[in-house]
C-alpha cells in the first residue's frame, strides 16, 4: 500500500508539473522509468491525473471562466482554438496511430527541437494581450500549433507558449492563453479515457482518489507559481532544463 501511493505520488508529480510547464512529461515518465520499476500505472490511474489537473486549472481560473458569460468573444476564440487538437486526437486515438509516435527517440529529439524554438520564440518583443490583440486568425495559429503536442516530447504547455510569444503576446497573457487552452484539451483526453474505462468495465479504486487530488495540488500550485515566476523572468531556464533532460534521455538511449 505504502509502494502504491509513493508510486502515485511520483505520477501526481509528475503530470501535475509538466502539464503546465513548458517541459515534457512523456520524457520525464521515462526518466522515471528508467530508475523505477512503476507498478501502479494504468488507464484508469493516467485519466484521475488528467482530472486533477483539469479540476485544477478550473479552480485557478474560476472567475475568469465565469467572467467567459460577458466575454463570449474569448469563450468563443478558446473553443476555436481547441478545435484542431480535438479532431487530430480524437482521430489519432481512435485509429491508434498515436501509440506510434510513443517512441523514446522521438521525446528525446522531440524534447531538445522545441527547446530551442521555445528560447527563439521567448526572444521576440512582446506588446499584445488577450484583452486587445486575441482574434480569430492569432487563436487558430496557437491551436495548429497546439496540434504538435500529440507528439510526445514536444510539451502542450511549451508549444502553446511558443506559438503565443511568436505572435509577441507578453509572457503572462501567453501563459494565460496555454492554460486557458488546457482545459478542452484536458477534458477531451478525460473523455475519450472514460469511454475506454466503461468500454473495458475497470475497477475503480481509493488509488483512484488519491491520484485526483494529488494531482490537483500539484497542478494548482505549479500554475499560481509559473504565473509569478514568468511575470518577472524569461523562458530560458525552462530551455536549458529541456536541453539537460534531452542529453540524458540520449544517454539511455545510446549508451
Amino acid at each position: 500500500m505504502f509502494q502504491e501511493f509513493i508510486e502515485i505520488l511520483i505520477l501526481s508529480a509528475i503530470q501535475g508539473v509538466s502539464e503546465f510547464l513548458p517541459v515534457s512529461s512523456s520524457a520525464h515518465l521515462i526518466l522515471v522509468s528508467s530508475f523505477y520499476d512503476l507498478k501502479t500505472g494504468s488507464l484508469l490511474i493516467d485519466i484521475s491525473l488528467h482530472l486533477g489537473s483539469l479540476f485544477a486549472i478550473i479552480f485557478y481560473f474560476r472567475k475568469d471562466l465565469l467572467d467567459l458569460k460577458n466575454n463570449k468573444k474569448l469563450l468563443q476564440l478558446i473553443i476555436i482554438g481547441s478545435i484542431p487538437i480535438i479532431i487530430v486526437g480524437y482521430l489519432l486515438h481512435s485509429t491508434e496511430l498515436i501509440h506510434l509516435l510513443r517512441n523514446v527517440k522521438v521525446i528525446a529529439w522531440t524534447t531538445l527541437f522545441f527547446g530551442f524554438i521555445l528560447f527563439f520564440a521567448d526572444q521576440q518583443k512582446f506588446d499584445k494581450n488577450i484583452s486587445t490583440n486575441l482574434n480569430f486568425k492569432s487563436i487558430i495559429f496557437i491551436g495548429l500549433f497546439q496540434m504538435l503536442a500529440l507528439i510526445p516530447g514536444v510539451s502542450r504547455a511549451g508549444i502553446t507558449l511558443t506559438a503565443a510569444r511568436f505572435l509577441n503576446f507578453n509572457r503572462v497573457d501567453s501563459s494565460k492563453i496555454s492554460f486557458l487552452l488546457s482545459i478542452p484539451a484536458l477534458a477531451g483526453a478525460s473523455f475519450l479515457g472514460l469511454k475506454d474505462v466503461i468500454y473495458h468495465s475497470i475497477e475503480i479504486n481509493y488509488l483512484i482518489i488519491v491520484a485526483v487530488i494529488l494531482s490537483f495540488l500539484f497542478s494548482y500550485v505549479t500554475v499560481k507559481f509559473f504565473l509569478i515566476y514568468i511575470n518577472k523572468f524569461s523562458l530560458s531556464i525552462f530551455v536549458v532544463y529541456r536541453i539537460l533532460i534531452a542529453l540524458i534521455l540520449f544517454l539511455i538511449i545510446y549508451f
